[in-house]
C-alpha cells in the first residue's frame, strides 16, 4: 500500500547541497514520503559557490538521485535558478527529460497565476559586490555548523534547541528591514503585474501571507530552506500549505530501497551517466 501524500505541486528552496549547513537526511526523508506532480526547486539547491570536491556526502547524493527519480517516474522537475547556483543560468530554458532550467516560473492554478523566482535579483549585495555575498555565505556555513553543535549539547542537558542566525534576524534592525523589505518588493511587482501569488525563496524566511497597497492585494510565500527552517509549499486543492518537518510529523512511508542500498560510487554512476538512446 503506498501511503505517501499526493500533492500537486511542491516547491523546495535553499538547500545548499555541498555544504556543512545542509540537511540533506532530512530532505530525503521529506522527498520520500511525497509524490508531486510537479516539483519546483527554487534555487540554491546545489552550493556552486561554495562546493567543495572533498564535501558531497552520500546523502547529499541521494537527494539528487532522489530528483532524478521523480522525473523518471514522469514529476516535472522545475529547476530555477539562485544565485549560488548561477553558473546554471547560462543553461535556461534546457530541457532533459522532465527536467526544465529556467530564471522564472509562470503557473496557471485554477484560475489563479503564480510567479516563482529566487528572489536574488533583489539583493544590493550580490548584484553589486558579489564577493561579499560569497564571504557571507561562508560565514553563515560556519555560524550553523556551531549552531548544530551548541544544540546538541543543548539537547543532551534537556534544553530546547537555539538558532543564532534567527536570533539575529529577529533582532537586528537592518536585517528586520531588509525582510520586509524583500516582502514588499515582490508583492509590489506581483501587484503591479496581476499576479495571484509570488512565491520566493532566497532570505530563509518561510511563511505565507497576504500583501496589500493601494493597487490591489497578492499572497506572497516563501518556501524557506533546508538548512535550519526545514520547511516546503504544497499546492493542493486549490491551496497553498507550509509544510515544516520540525512540526509536522511524516506520515509512515515506504522509503526508497533503491536509494537506500545504492554506495557512494553507485549513487555517481547513476547521476552522472547518461543512457544512450
Amino acid at each position: 500500500m503506498n501511503l505517501k501524500r499526493k500533492l500537486d505541486i511542491v516547491v523546495i528552496s535553499d538547500v545548499h547541497l555541498g555544504t556543512y549547513g545542509c540537511n540533506a537526511k532530512k530532505l530525503l526523508n521529506y522527498l520520500n514520503s511525497i509524490e508531486p506532480k510537479h516539483l519546483v526547486l527554487n534555487g540554491d539547491i546545489i552550493d556552486i559557490w561554495q562546493f567543495k570536491k572533498r564535501y558531497f556526502p552520500k546523502a547529499h547524493l541521494k537527494v539528487i538521485k532522489k530528483i532524478m527519480n521523480f522525473s523518471a517516474n514522469g514529476t516535472k522537475v522545475s529547476y530555477v535558478t539562485g544565485n549560488h547556483d548561477e553558473m546554471l543560468r547560462k543553461f535556461t530554458d534546457t530541457e532533459i527529460g522532465n527536467i526544465t532550467i529556467v530564471n522564472k516560473l509562470l503557473l496557471e492554478l485554477d484560475g489563479k497565476k503564480a510567479w516563482i523566482f529566487h528572489g536574488d535579483v533583489f539583493d544590493v549585495s550580490i548584484q553589486k559586490a558579489k564577493w561579499i555575498a560569497k564571504l557571507g555565505g561562508w560565514g553563515y556555513d560556519m555560524l550553523i555548523v556551531l549552531n548544530r553543535w551548541i544544540n546538541w549539547y543543548l539537547q543532551k542537558r534537556g534544553k530546547e534547541r537555539y538558532s543564532f542566525s534567527q536570533k539575529i534576524k529577529n533582532n537586528v534592525k537592518s536585517a528586520v528591514k531588509y525582510i520586509g523589505d524583500f516582502e514588499k518588493t515582490a508583492s509590489d511587482l506581483a501587484i503591479e503585474n496581476g499576479y495571484d501569488y509570488v512565491i520566493c525563496g532566497h532570505i530563509h524566511q518561510p511563511t505565507i501571507k497576504v500583501k496589500s497597497n493601494s493597487k490591489g492585494s497578492t499572497t506572497y510565500l516563501n518556501s524557506g530552506d533546508w538548512v535550519e527552517n526545514f520547511t516546503a509549499l504544497e499546492y493542493r486543492l486549490k491551496r497553498w500549505k507550509l509544510y515544516n518537518y520540525t512540526n509536522n510529523k511524516l506520515i509512515p512511508f515506504i522509503p526508497d530501497e533503491e536509494l537506500k542500498d545504492m554506495n557512494t560510487k553507485d549513487l555517481i554512476a547513476a547521476i552522472t551517466i547518461v543512457e544512450q538512446p
